[in-house]
């Protein structure tokens, strides 16, 4: 059996939870690029806000000419 997050064993899954950094850079560079509200960003599942942060750096990409 794999060991509980506060000790003690039992099954658990999923994401126990996500790095507070990580969720800050993500929030940030969805604001900076598309000016939504904190709100409507928090708002978004984890899945919908990653893929926005992977479009915006897509769009920079081209921007930048490839680099």
């Amino acid at each position: 059996m794999r060991p509980c997050v506060r000790g003690g064993y039992g099954r658990h899954g999923g994401i126990v939870g996500y790095p507070l950094e990580r969720l800050y850079e993500e929030v940030a560079y969805i604001a900076y690029h598309f000016h939504w509200p904190l709100e409507d960003i928090l708002s978004l599942e984890h899945a919908d806000r990653r893929r926005w942060v992977e479009e915006i750096g897509k769009i920079n990409i081209q921007i930048s000419g490839g680099r």
